[in-house]
């Protein structure tokens, strides 16, 4: 009777052994899975962001050559970095002379007109085009844009085009965008034979001035007479945001966006200073007080700087973009009226038209000093350096990425 009892002990022990050891491998398998979960977790959420740190190039505007740095939409102009495409053009100064209808064409090294070239009537800004093989002068009042060949400096048959105030390019080289003004009409065409493929009727007047975010799929444009900003989708080519700018009488210009992409800027002369818009919300803008009459605005070489143009008051103020604040402001001699133009190739000098002085500026950009003083036609406007470093032109008197 004992030995049985000792053998039913015995068996009751190997019993819960056995369910001790398989609960002990059930507990072990569920500390597995949860490993194996979290890892997986992980490995998801790493590659969302990475899917997020590539996004601009990934889920850029169709046929856009990507950035070269996600942080820097101007990392391809940097000093003497020239395209294969424009390595061996003479350096040149084109500068548009609306009231005379002739281009001054200045040799940046002796600081001389080399040749005066009959255009259209009213021409308003000479354009790079996306592929950098032709400047095409927006001769605004003619309706017609003269081609010239930067390599050679000859003018070409004008084109018709109607009401061409100014002139940029998707930046997929796909389109042309015509300025419309007086039409009230943002104009796609072939960015080669200038052939109208879509019109997009806008209800503001004056459209002038644009640049487009860091994907490329959308644009900026400001309406100077009406004192309105348009956002437009540049694959649907279509108007999907409008506003009203904050101050009574506002007078938007040129539109620069920043090296990170996060914030564009907006010149307005009767503002006084420059708007700084958030593009992706298109919320209201904040305006920076920066001088009278503030009109052009161009990113320097090394992309941490931004030159600004105050007309009424003949200098130009530094902004500087790391510290989010103006850091200097450079006064002409003599006063002046400092429009529209761009930096040199090495990125030393500033260029700009004297808009109601007949006459072109060079400024020295590390000390603001003015290097020349030249006479040019009547009414000077949109004027071009030529070549610049860059891939590829979005237009106006150069934007190059």
């Amino acid at each position: 009777m004992q030995r049985h009892l000792v053998q039913r002990a015995l068996l009751a022990a190997a019993v819960l052994a056995a369910v001790a050891a398989c609960g002990s491998a059930t507990g072990t398998d569920e500390q597995e899975q949860r490993i194996r979960a979290d890892r997986a977790e992980r490995a998801a959420a790493e590659a969302a962001e990475r899917k997020k740190r590539q996004r601009p190039e990934a889920q850029g505007l169709h046929g856009m050559p990507p950035v070269l740095d996600p942080k820097d939409v101007y990392a391809a102009d940097r000093p003497g970095r020239l395209s294969p495409v424009v390595k061996d053009f003479p350096s040149r100064v084109y500068v548009p002379n609306s009231e005379s209808d002739t281009v001054s064409v200045i040799d940046p090294k002796t600081y001389e007109i080399i040749e005066t070239i009959p255009v259209g009537r009213q021409p308003q800004h000479v354009v790079p085009s996306w592929d950098l093989k032709t400047l095409w002068v927006n001769n605004n009042r003619g309706h017609t844009l003269t081609p010239i060949d930067p390599r050679t400096g000859k003018a070409g048959k004008p084109v018709e085009v109607h009401d061409p105030y100014n002139l940029y390019f998707t930046p997929n080289g796909r389109y042309a965008v015509v300025m419309a003004s007086l039409d009230r009409e943002l104009v796609f065409r072939d960015p080669h034979t200038m052939k109208r493929v879509k019109t997009e009727p806008v209800s503001c007047y004056g459209v002038n001035h644009a640049d487009f975010s860091l994907d490329g799929r959308y644009f900026i444009v400001s309406c100077e007479f009406s004192g309105e900003l348009l956002k437009v989708d540049t694959e649907k080519m279509k108007v999907v945001g409008q506003q009203k700018l904050p101050f009574e009488g506002a007078m938007p210009q040129d539109v620069k966006i920043a090296p990170d992409g996060k914030r564009f800027y907006i010149a307005d002369m009767m503002a006084d200073g420059m708007w700084v818009l958030d593009g992706d919300t298109f919320d209201e803008p904040k305006l920076l007080p920066t001088g009278k009459g503030t009109h052009g605005l161009y990113v320097g070489r090394d992309s941490r700087e931004m030159y600004v143009s105050n007309r009424g008051e003949g200098t130009v103020s530094v902004f500087d973009f790391t510290r989010n604040e103006l850091t200097k402001k450079w006064h002409l001699p003599d006063g002046g009226s400092p429009d529209m133009g761009g930096v040199s190739a090495d990125g030393k000098v500033l260029w700009l038209s004297g808009r109601y002085d007949s006459e072109v500026y060079a400024i020295d950009t590390r000390t603001g000093k003015q290097l020349a003083r030249i006479p040019v036609g009547s009414g000077p406007h949109g004027l071009a350096v030529y070549p610049q470093p860059g891939r590829y032109s979005l237009g106006h008197t150069g934007i190059f990425r």
